[in-house]
């Protein structure tokens, strides 16, 4: 051999027919420094699909150093940034990432080393240093780009994160204004001498009205808070109908005051999702079921059920023959603080503050699904939620 072209085209091939047993080296060296599950620190297979990817990429570049210079190679620099959102996504820390990358140079540095001992006759020492100089700039080149999509991302988070904070305290503070007012007033007035004992009764019942409000209003925003301010999703493989019957369960008491039967299938798939985020929108799913369940009929229903997987996706149905949605409502009943049945709460003795379906909404898109409605005034509504069956595995390619 020659030159160093020479030496690159043979290291070149072998990198290439090894690549995905070197992401195995890689990976065992990870995991070796970092005492834990391995699901811990990658809850999805997508970012060891993308290792052996970089890895052929930078073989292709010590074999044709010149004609393709990797910091112009667009293909391989997406795949980088692609990495970089994938981190993100799963919640790794900038020194993760640094930390993944010096390991994947060693790795490779010492399959270089391992190819030329192998060689019948070894290069020239000067061309094994070349050969490990543009192994180093490849890795930093692609290291810098997922880096700097990282950073990019988070501090975008960061910035949402903010924003989130000051309109949730906004709102809080305009949803907590009114009740309060009334509480103080209320206190003010049985603070009167002589106060007549009707007048003294009705400033009670409204006390306790409004104490109730602020109560639900209190758990109401701190769901939103939970699910709104970026909590880490615990991933969980789990039967979707154990979540939906322990959501259930959490209502039977309720259920059973308004006379409404709660139906859980047995033939729900396996998902691995955010659990608590399922369970709170099944919460406030099933409890806006019971809550405007039709009491002009004789047998009241909640059920969810499921349809088969397809394409990855699960589609979960949580059905009522309540009093269903006007039709005008429809487009708007994801907004916070807007309720579709106000006029029936001195009927049905309901009240709320306009927050379940936007919790729903929120979670189900934490979970990386969607969730529509069907619904006939006098019949009864269908939300069906569209979930992958791994939250999070989408890969941004």
């Amino acid at each position: 051999m020659n030159n160093t072209t020479d030496v690159g085209a043979v290291i070149a091939r072998r990198m290439r027919a090894e690549h995905r047993a070197l992401a195995g080296r890689w990976f065992e060296r990870l995991l070796g420094l970092l005492p834990v599950d391995a699901r811990s620190i990658f809850p999805t297979d997508s970012l060891l699909d993308h290792i052996p990817e970089l890895i052929s990429q930078i073989a292709d570049y010590l074999q044709e150093p010149v004609a393709d210079s990797i910091a112009a190679n667009t293909a391989i620099l997406e795949k980088a940034r692609q990495l970089g959102t994938l981190r993100h996504r799963q919640r790794a820390s900038l020194h993760q990432i640094l930390r993944e990358y010096q390991i994947l140079g060693r790795v490779l540095v010492t399959f270089v080393g391992e190819e030329i001992e192998r060689m019948d006759s070894a290069p020239p020492a000067s061309e094994t240093v070349v050969l490990v100089s543009r192994l180093h700039q490849a890795v930093d080149v692609l290291s810098q780009a997922t880096v700097e999509t990282f950073v990019e991302l988070y501090t975008s988070t960061i910035s949402e994160q903010t924003a989130r904070l000051e309109e949730f305290t906004r709102m809080a503070t305009h949803e907590w204004r009114q009740p309060l007012g009334a509480l103080q007033f209320g206190v003010n007035l049985l603070k009167q001498p002589g106060l007549e004992p009707d007048r003294a009764r009705r400033a009670w019942d409204n006390i306790e009205r409004n104490v109730a409000h602020l109560v639900e209003l209190t758990h109401k925003l701190e769901a939103v808070a939970r699910v709104r301010g970026g909590d880490s999703a615990v991933m969980q493989e789990v039967s979707v109908a154990t979540v939906a019957a322990e959501a259930a369960r959490q209502l039977r008491e309720v259920a059973d005051a308004k006379e409404v039967q709660i139906r859980v299938s047995d033939q729900l798939p396996v998902l691995v999702v955010d659990v608590g985020r399922l369970e709170l929108a099944f919460v406030n799913l099933l409890s806006n079921g019971i809550k405007y369940s039709d009491p002009a009929k004789d047998a009241r229903f909640v059920e969810v059920s499921g349809d088969s997987p397809s394409d990855g996706h699960v589609s979960i149905s949580v059905r009522d023959n309540g009093l269903g949605i006007p039709e005008a409502a429809l487009a708007t009943i994801f907004r916070r603080f807007t309720r579709a049945h106000v006029h029936h709460d001195a009927v049905l003795h309901v009240g709320g503050v306009g927050l379940g379906l936007s919790i729903v909404e929120d979670c189900v898109r934490a979970m990386d699904g969607r969730i529509e409605v069907q619904s006939v005034e006098g019949v009864g509504t269908t939300f069906v939620l569209t979930l992958p069956l791994l939250s999070g595995r989408s890969d941004p390619s």
